[in-house]
Parts: C-alpha cells; structure tokens; sequence
C-alpha cells in the first residue's frame, strides 16, 4: 500500500495527463512561494487555473474536496495572485479541484470540479 505523500504525488501526475488530454498547458507544478502552495497550474484558451489534486482510497466517507477548507482556500488565493503578478498572464484566473480517487493503488475515478471556488473563497 502506498504512503499517503506516494498517493499524491501519483494523484497529481495522473491529474496533469488528465489535463494535457483535455486541451490544457501545464505552466507549473507544486508551484511554492511564501503564502502558500499550488499544485498545478494550467492554462486553457481562457482561463489560467490554479488546481488542488486531492487523492483518496474510494472508501472514504467524505469527498476529496471537502479538505480543501477555507483557509486552504485563501491560502490558494494568495500564492495565486503573487504568481499572477509574476508572471502577467491574459487570462481569467479560476480555481478547480481535482480528485483523483484510488482502490488498491490504482486510480480508479478522476472528478474535475470546475470554478470549485472563487476568489473570495467561497
């Protein structure tokens, strides 16, 4: 069985395929700075999207994207707008999370959620 840090790296990488597959530009992955984390970032022919993957073993109680609570929210925003200021792009920024849901250490289920939030994190 895989540790959970193995689970979300594999998670992530299956999520960038998933992306590249649906028409996306990978501009960054475990994008890092002082406010926070992003795990992916990509951009489509509209948005530029800041992306939480979020892995779990298909048995769990409640869905992936309940973790991502407010202040991990904020904290998405916020390394967001410091990339965004960086790196001055034409897009129209959206947040989405993606989950990636495994049994047995193979994925089984991926779920993009689109605009999961918003800027004012809700």
């Amino acid at each position: 069985v895989m540790n959970s840090n193995l689970l979300g790296d594999y998670g992530e990488i299956i999520a960038s395929r998933y992306l590249r597959k649906h028409g996306y530009f990978i501009v960054s992955a475990n994008y890092s700075c002082r406010l926070g984390e992003i795990d992916l970032i990509a951009e489509d022919k509209k948005y530029i999207c800041f992306v939480e993957v979020k892995t779990r073993s298909e048995n769990m109680k409640y869905a992936p994207s309940d973790a991502v609570d407010i202040i991990k929210r904020t904290k998405i925003i916020a390394s967001s707008q410091l990339f965004l200021k960086d790196y001055k792009l034409e897009r129209q920024p959206r947040y989405d999370i993606i989950e990636v849901y495994f049994e047995n250490d193979e994925p089984v289920r991926l779920n993009h959620i689109e605009n999961a939030f918003d800027s004012n994190a809700k």
